[in-house]
């Protein structure tokens, strides 16, 4: 099989790379979510790929996000240790060249079924980048519920 090329899109990946430190916050007036804070590692899975390894007072998560230039798309997943469900993003970069919204199916706040859901990553500039959590309600109405700040501690080896 032949390596795929590697495109502008998977070198906007490449900014996620590197040592970074994070802190979370709930959106006020919004109930889902703490603060939160930790550790997050970006590596490079070949060219193509990245994965974010965190670590922090809610545990560890594992994010890898690609993109799929037959579809034109940005996909990927995340996992947590503190719970049982494998997200699946799909995703598009935004005409701002910072920002990635990835879309991912996941277990409603309520415990009642399942809700859409929106991470919307921005980079600031090379040492720093934020994630937006939105969820989608039965109105269809996205409601902003928690922000991550993340500032680069070292670039990637």
């Amino acid at each position: 099989m032949k390596s795929p090329d590697v495109s502008p899109e998977h070198r906007w990946l490449h900014q996620l790379l590197g040592q970074w430190t994070w802190a979370s916050e709930a959106v006020p007036g919004q109930d889902h979510g703490h603060h939160h804070s930790g550790t997050e590692e970006g590596r490079p899975v070949g060219d193509i790929w990245v994965e974010l390894a965190g670590a922090g007072d809610y545990g560890v998560s594992r994010m890898t996000i690609g993109f799929e230039p037959v579809r034109g798309r940005f996909w990927g997943t995340w996992v947590g240790g503190m719970m049982n469900h494998l997200w699946v993003y799909d995703g598009a970069l935004q005409e701002d060249g910072k920002t990635l919204v990835l879309e991912a199916t996941g277990p409603a706040f309520d415990g009642n079924g399942m809700a859409l859901y929106r991470d919307v990553v921005q980079v600031i500039g090379p040492e720093e980048r934020t994630l937006q959590a939105f969820v989608q309600g039965a109105d269809g109405a996205w409601t902003h519920f928690m922000t991550t700040r993340y500032r680069r501690v070292s670039a990637a080896v």
